[in-house]
């Protein structure tokens, strides 16, 4: 069976990614959630299961096989799953969904910087310039998406799959911080929000806890 090394489900938006792209599989996986940062981390994150990837989350073992980086473990998924649960079949779509996803998992890093997942509260920080010129652009990408290859569906290429999984984080950022987006992204945020993996996440980050004192700040969602 996979094992699925994540972080706080609170703040770790990587740990989500992998997460998600294991769900997605269909396949059945152990999950072990570690509180990140804490006085044991240090300690933990030598031990064999995660020395392995220098103490990063996710990390995905598959017996004796070990991937981390959530763009690696989703694309892992994908050869285990027969090229079948993640990607567009359509060959323009699949390079649209890859760019975007390769776009984000690099790319956008004052949104990064100045907006940290915390899925358990909402922020009142007045985005700078650079975060909505990150918002923009992002807003952009699921509008050519969804405008060219969602018609057969709510997500981003009508059907659910890795460039939704990518952008997952960003969902729970624009709805701690308030952030801004037109009708159409709007629609795909509350889409993103209503899918139980999401909702499961957020239930499961709620009884966590941990806390990250520079994560954390501003009042808990009712």
């Amino acid at each position: 069976m996979l094992k699925l090394i994540i972080g706080n489900k609170a703040y770790s938006s990587w740990s989500l990614r992998g997460w998600l792209a294991v769900k997605q599989s269909g396949l059945p996986f152990e999950e072990l959630v570690l509180p990140m940062y804490d006085a044991a981390w240090p300690e933990r994150k030598t031990r064999p299961d995660l020395a392995v990837s220098n103490g990063k989350v996710p990390t995905l073992w598959d017996g004796p096989i070990a991937v981390w980086d959530s763009l690696a473990i989703l694309d892992y998924l994908n050869d285990f799953t027969g090229n079948s649960r993640f990607w567009p079949k359509d060959k323009a779509a699949r390079a649209l969904a890859r760019s975007i996803a390769a776009e984000m998992h690099s790319g956008f890093q004052a949104l990064r910087n100045s907006c940290s997942m915390n899925v358990r509260r909402i922020f009142t920080d007045r985005p700078s310039r650079t975060v909505l010129d990150d918002i923009t652009r992002i807003a952009m990408l699921w509008t050519e998406a969804r405008t060219r290859f969602g018609a057969a569906g709510p997500y981003l290429f009508g059907e659910f799959g890795a460039a939704d999984i990518m952008f997952a984080p960003v969902i729970f950022r624009i709805r701690s911080y308030s952030l801004p987006v037109e009708a159409m992204a709007r629609d795909y945020v509350e889409t993103m929000l209503d899918h139980p993996w999401m909702i499961e996440w957020v239930e499961e980050a709620k009884r966590e806890s941990w806390l990250i004192p520079q994560y954390d700040g501003g009042p808990e969602y009712s």
